[in-house]
């Protein structure tokens, strides 16, 4: 990124044709924040350092506000994530329902924990409190798609057809 070129739209000092393009989409109000975070988390797969940066002097507010925000939302991440984000249920319901043990074997399966993503950037392990499901419970996700009843057995089948896609 050259901080010395101005982008022509929004003064911001990048030269990210994404984000100049989002600062011009959007009127340099606060009350925008979450949006612009909304579309860099769907183009980026995390929000870069720097773009939170830009977007702190696009919009006039402080790096810890766009911090609190992003931290405070699952949806958003600080790290790029895998291709296939697997979320695992640890709310009550699931976790007496066996969880744990699905967690467990992703895992042991992928070699990461919660919160990591594989070397070859296919998988990020997500645990999460509660996905709405509990009826279903024990429940994990892939890219949002809910698994329920969940068992070890059901979770290493997902995996090994997600694997045989990516060849």
């Amino acid at each position: 990124m050259n901080k010395d070129s101005k982008c022509n739209s929004c003064q911001c000092g990048c030269e990210d044709k994404f984000l100049k393009e989002l600062c011009a989409t959007y009127k340099p109000d606060k009350d925008n924040l979450i949006q612009m975070l909304n579309e860099v988390q769907d183009h980026y797969g995390y929000v870069p350092m720097y773009v939170q940066e830009e977007l702190s002097k696009f919009l006039k507010i402080p790096m810890a506000e766009i911090y609190g925000v992003i931290t405070f939302y699952s949806r958003f991440s600080l790290e790029p994530q895998g291709k296939y984000k697997i979320s695992v249920c640890l709310g009550t319901a699931c976790f007496v329902k066996g969880s744990q043990k699905i967690m467990d074997r992703l895992s042991e399966r992928l070699k990461i924990e919660a919160g990591q993503t594989t070397e070859d950037g296919l998988f990020t392990i997500d645990q999460t409190r509660c996905v709405g499901a509990c009826g279903l419970a024990p429940v994990f996700t892939v890219n949002g798609e809910v698994y329920g009843k969940a068992t070890v057995q059901q979770l290493d089948k997902v995996l090994d057809e997600l694997l045989e896609q990516e060849g």
